[in-house]
């Protein structure tokens, strides 16, 4: 069966475009224009993936995520036009797995839905208890605070094997710069926001050293980073 996508989304035209996109690459959809028809549908009909606007009639896109994570395990992929950091924060913050900023090519929203399904479907292989497989080979070890590629090692400092190791978590999750600093300073010293704009930048390089073809840790603007 075909994997089911809800879009809610008010203004007609950009759905009519998502659900043309999405269908041509093989999924099912369905499309709703107010917010508060949402939990109601889900209950009853069920999605693997919601393209969930944030500005909606009737309930917004953030009381909409909030209230889906609180019975649905279907990804959510929020949509908006809002740039603000604090609702892209305050989405993913409430269970959106990514989001996608307005105006957006059509394109880059079915590659965005395919990345995070394809998440979802490596977790669930993975079984309860155990990781998928980090992308691009790499592997941590905890318990010697060493990460490798292929066998090599990456040489990292204490700081930036924090700041992978929380990455690596959640592959594919976006994680703000504040988000990252907690993690790697536990101490509650004052940092600037760019050290870890300078962390990632030296691990970015060491990686490089050892993986010169593929980029496994992006910038997402305005927010911060996910290794993916």
């Amino acid at each position: 069966m075909p994997e089911r996508i809800l879009i809610v989304e008010d203004e007609d035209k950009i759905a009519d475009v998502l659900r043309d996109y999405l269908a041509s690459s093989g999924y099912e959809t369905h499309r709703l224009a107010r917010g508060d028809e949402v939990e109601g549908w889900m209950r009853h009909h069920g999605a693997d993936l919601v393209l969930l606007d944030v500005m909606l009639p009737g309930k917004s896109g953030l009381d909409v995520c909030k209230a889906l994570r609180l019975f649905s395990g279907a990804a959510i992929v929020m949509v908006t036009a809002r740039v603000e950091e604090i609702d892209r924060l305050l989405g993913l913050e409430l269970g959106a797995d990514d989001y996608i900023c307005k105006p957006f090519s059509p394109r880059e929203v079915v590659a965005r839905v395919k990345a995070v399904l394809r998440r979802g479907r490596l977790n669930q292989a993975a079984g309860p208890g155990e990781r998928p497989p980090l992308p691009g080979g790499l592997a941590l070890d905890e318990a010697g605070w060493c990460a490798t590629i292929g066998g090599r090692d990456l040489g990292l400092t204490a700081v930036e094997f924090q700041l992978l190791r929380v990455l690596a978590a959640q592959p594919g999750r976006i994680y703000s710069r504040d988000q990252l600093m907690d993690a790697m300073y536990r101490d509650e010293r004052i940092v600037a926001d760019r050290t870890v704009d300078s962390h990632v930048k030296k691990l970015r390089r060491k990686i490089a050293d050892v993986l010169p073809a593929q980029e496994l840790i992006h910038s997402v603007y305005g927010v911060g980073y996910k290794l993916e």
